[in-house]
């Protein structure tokens, strides 16, 4: 393991760490590993990312949605074992914001019908479920280092594997297929990672969006996504190492880790009681969770379009997760296996949640310039 994989495994008692160009390419590599293939099933919340649902179609298999409860907006763990057939290959619990899922009822259930759990992590690092890390339940646990998310490595993802056979398996795939990002690529990233760190604000992340989103269609920079992962088809080189720009810069934040949590956790708190101050309803999570470590602070309002062309306007950092049950908006829903009315609560909160800044670089004054803005709209 390289120096970055070294301290991810210890912070988070993994048997080995494998770190990949992006949090889907680990994803990819832990299902295949765990020979999911055509005809199987992967259960996974219907409040998601479509990225986090093209691996299991790329391997032929089928996903299987659950819906959310409307607090936490994790998986409704009620409805998981209904879900489960002779089918079932993986369970994926995804820590939505940064509240830990149930863990004890999904394992418990799983391990009923001898099924592995694995942790998607992508928006959740540092928060605890009765004293135990997020990403330490499971047979793994997968994380992102995209630009939004706890901290960033430009893009980028990272398998923690508990499990020895899979950490075998896992190594032969990457032995075998793995790919190196190419110079260009490379390049690209860093130049961005030294733009990011430059310039990118509360106060300029609507206008920074946009012109990333531009630039990204013109080939100019490395985006997120490519059009053909809404279709989706596997590009040739999606199976993809990470680059030793993105280890260096994942060493630097693992070092600043400690400090992000507890300003998000400080943040978060400034959040519930300007809320309360302003007569919304606070955060509400089960005690077994703790003190969450938050990527962002969702809230529901009525008027959720009208709220982000307001806020993109005055310079107010509002994030839009998720636009649709298969974030963003622009999935076809259809081709990934998702028919409108199978996850209710996760349609509603499509419809009303939007999500606060969080981050490092939100001061005090960022959290109360939020508020102030929010609450001119109407709690859902």
């Amino acid at each position: 393991m390289n120096t970055y994989e070294t301290k991810f495994a210890e912070i988070f008692s993994a048997t080995k760490v494998f770190s990949f160009w992006k949090a889907r390419v680990a994803l990819y590599a832990i299902l295949k590993a765990f020979g999911v293939g055509a005809g199987d099933e992967v259960i996974l919340p219907g409040y998601t990312c479509v990225m986090d649902v093209n691996p299991i179609k790329y391997l032929g298999a089928t996903p299987i949605y659950v819906d959310i409860e409307p607090k936490t907006f994790n998986m409704d763990v009620s409805l998981l074992e209904e879900k489960i057939t002779s089918k079932t290959k993986v369970i994926l619990a995804q820590h939505t914001y940064g509240y830990v899922c149930d863990m004890d009822s999904i394992l418990e259930i799983a391990n009923k019908h001898n099924i592995p759990v694995v942790e998607d992590c992508c928006l959740c690092v540092g928060g605890k479920y009765k004293g135990k890390l997020a990403g330490t339940f499971g047979k793994a646990a997968y994380f992102s280092g995209q630009w939004n998310k706890p901290f960033t490595t430009g893009l980028g993802g990272i398998a923690a594997v508990r499990d020895e056979s899979l950490a075998e398996n896992i190594a032969r795939l990457c032995e075998n297929e793995l790919v190196e990002p190419s110079t260009k690529e490379t390049f690209m990233l860093f130049a961005q990672l030294v733009v990011y760190r430059a310039f990118i604000y509360p106060r300029t992340t609507a206008l920074a969006q946009t012109l990333f989103r531009f630039l990204t269609k013109k080939g100019a920079v490395v985006g997120s996504s490519s059009s053909c992962e809404f279709e989706p088809t596997m590009a040739e080189d999606f199976f993809k190492a990470m680059s030793k720009v993105q280890q260096n810069q994942g060493v630097r934040q693992l070092r600043k880790l400690d400090k992000n949590i507890a300003h998000r956790k400080q943040m978060a708190s400034l959040y519930d009681e300007l809320l309360a101050q302003k007569g919304w309803s606070p955060r509400e999570y089960d005690s077994n969770i703790q003190e969450p470590v938050m990527v962002r602070y969702p809230v529901r309002i009525t008027e959720k379009e009208r709220a982000l062309e307001e806020a993109a306007k005055a310079g107010v950092e509002l994030g839009s997760w998720f636009e649709c049950p298969l974030h963003p908006i622009e999935t076809p829903m259809k081709l990934y296996n998702y028919e409108i009315g199978m996850c209710p609560e996760a349609e509603k909160a499509s419809r009303e949640v939007v999500n606060l800044p969080l981050h490092p670089r939100a001061s005090k004054s960022t959290v109360k310039r939020t508020v102030e803005f929010i609450t001119k709209f109407q709690q859902a």
